[in-house]
């Protein structure tokens, strides 16, 4: 009999296959106390164990295949850089040493101090990064325990496509997995920030996370049929299902290979309207992909890497090479966003500056550190000036909630571009300063903001969750996260209403924009300027070229006016979601 179970699909395809389980699991780590001489032999038994997974990582990056989005490679670098962090090594040599204890339970120690550090971030995307903690420690844990072994499905000689269900992948296991016969990942923890969702969507793999209880009802070799869209898994499918789906595969294969046709076409409407589609990037190296894909540039470039896992600050020279690389890099313009982290999130041998606020996501973060540390904001600012000379840049200040902080911030920027100039330090002649639009009070003040900010720049993934009062990252309530929610849909228009009122550009870089789902809603809504992970471009592209822009203004602006009386609407919202 067919079993049907639901989850949150990462990334979008139809895939059939077998299933095979991984059972990873959580490590029996043993704990106990050593002899005064056997210390130092612990400690070098530690090392030993982290060149050894160090070498398997770099194993594992020597087989990535040429052309591979750059985003690949850089998770295995940066687990590569993770395991000689000292938040890891020193603090595990010293629980060693000072505790007498066993390597395993000494790295246990380091490994759960760390994570709860990044728990307490409060942007989803960087708290999900505390995976990368688990995977990096896992790795050393299975060397000292001698259970690591090279991940290979059980029969190398079948080339039947194969679906793998586990509680999570590592980074390293996607990228061995992907280059065998495997088409699709199931995984009963996870959020679409999670690694198994950004690397099965780099990968082109559909994928399905926080699927609890996966490993348990679906049986070894049981064919299945996972919806990477909808986020469901079909097992054991009736003929008459398997079939449709079949035909459904076929249908979006005929789709995808029709994509590339379009590449280099304009993303213009059926009725004239030119929309412009740019790419989230984190590496220069991913400049390349976003233009292969038909991007006109880069809509948002995260900073943060930068200030992370590590004890200093990166120096204002620092941050200019690793600007200017990417500004030099991107064939058009590029958004590059401050720095946006947390008081709590300077991840330091695991500790933060002073206590852990009860609800960090209200806390000292973003623009407001950056207002509170002007040192720190001044330094990463002057080196976005000088890099400024090297191609079409914009300055983009996240979390603005007011007026005052942006004046503060443009006022810096400003004092620095005169001190600059004085020493002759070449920079652009102009450099637009606009405002991430991510919470309920920027975006109802935005006829306000509009009048100061040169553009604006629609972040959906933190005004969803801080309209609706939800943690996307918890299991628990993740089913509450919800774009189509009539609060968030009018927050978004009155933004592009009053950037359209006050004639400056409005933009979205949240996953919104590369849902092709959502971009018709999207287009009715006014916007322009969509900016996604490079491999939604010419998906995006696609489906504004076959819209009528006109039209879906007018259907939009009376869905709305249906949602805000409370009317249901579901009939003319699936029409718009087609």
């Amino acid at each position: 009999m067919s079993l049907w179970l639901p989850g949150i699909g990462v990334s979008r395809g139809i895939a059939i296959g077998r299933v095979q389980k991984l059972h990873g699991g959580d490590l029996e780590i043993p704990e106990y106390t050593l002899p005064v001489v056997d210390i130092e032999g612990e400690v070098v038994r530690f090392y030993g164990a982290q060149r050894r997974a160090k070498e398997q990582l770099r194993e594992v990056r020597a087989r990535i295949p040429v052309g591979t989005p750059g985003d690949i490679a850089a998770f295995i670098d940066t687990h590569l850089l993770m395991m000689d962090d000292r938040s890891i090594t020193e603090a595990t040599v010293g629980h060693i040493r000072a505790q007498r204890c066993n390597a395993e339970a000494a790295l246990r120690r380091s490994r759960d101090a760390l994570v709860e550090v990044f728990q307490q971030m409060e942007d989803p995307y960087l708290r999900t990064r505390g995976d990368d903690v688990e995977h990096v420690c896992t790795r050393i844990l299975r060397v000292l325990m001698k259970t690591d072994r090279q991940l290979a499905l059980k029969s190398e000689s079948i080339s039947e496509p194969t679906v793998i269900v586990s509680d999570d992948i590592t980074p390293a296991d996607i990228i061995l997995l992907a280059q065998q016969s495997v088409v699709a990942f199931v995984t009963e923890y996870g959020g679409p920030l999670s690694h198994t969702a950004i690397l099965a969507r780099s990968l082109g793999i559909p994928a399905i996370v926080g699927m609890h209880n996966a490993r348990r009802l679906l049986r070894e070799g049981e064919q299945a049929i996972i919806d990477g869209e909808l986020g469901h898994v079909l097992a054991d499918p009736e003929a008459q299902a398997l079939a449709f789906y079949r035909r459904k595969q076929r249908a979006q294969a005929v789709a995808r290979n029709k994509l590339s046709l379009i590449r280099d076409e304009p993303a213009e409407s059926r009725d004239g309207e030119l929309i412009h589609l740019l790419a989230n990037i984190e590496l220069p190296e991913d400049a390349a992909v976003a233009a292969a894909n038909g991007a006109e540039g880069v809509g948002l470039y995260r900073t943060e890497f930068l200030f992370m896992n590590r004890k200093d600050q990166p120096s204002e020279d620092e941050q200019y090479d690793a600007y200017a690389r990417v500004v030099s890099a991107v064939k058009g313009p590029i958004t590059i966003r401050t720095l946006d982290l947390g008081a709590d999130k300077q991840v330091d041998s695991g500790r933060s500056r002073g206590p852990t606020p009860n609800n960090p996501a209200l806390g000292l973060r973003a623009i407001r550190l950056c207002l509170k540390e002007p040192e720190m904001f001044r330094s990463q600012l002057r080196a976005l000036l000088r890099a400024s000379a090297h191609g079409q840049m914009q300055i983009m200040l996240p979390m603005i909630s007011s007026l005052a902080e942006f004046r503060q911030a443009a006022a810096i920027i400003g004092s620095l571009r005169e001190e600059l100039r004085a020493q002759g330090v070449a920079m652009a002649d102009k450099l637009p300063i606009g405002a991430m639009i991510e919470v309920p009070a920027a975006a109802i003040a935005a006829p306000i903001l509009a009048r100061h900010a040169k553009f604006f720049s629609i972040g959906t993934n933190d005004l969803i969750q801080y309209t609706l009062a939800i943690d996307r990252v918890d299991d628990e309530v993740n089913y509450l996260y919800d774009p189509l929610h009539p609060a968030v849909l009018q927050l978004i228009r009155m933004t592009i209403q009053a950037g359209e009122a006050a004639g400056i550009e409005v933009a979205m870089c949240g996953e919104m924009a590369g849902d092709p789902r959502y971009t018709r809603l999207l287009l009715g809504l006014g916007l322009t300027e969509f900016s996604m992970h490079p491999s939604s471009v010419l998906e995006v592209k696609a489906m504004v070229r076959q819209s009528n822009v006109g039209e879906l203004r007018v259907q939009v602006g009376s869905l709305l006016a249906r949602l805000l009386r409370g009317e249901a609407a579901s009939d003319q919202l699936e029409e718009l979601l087609r």
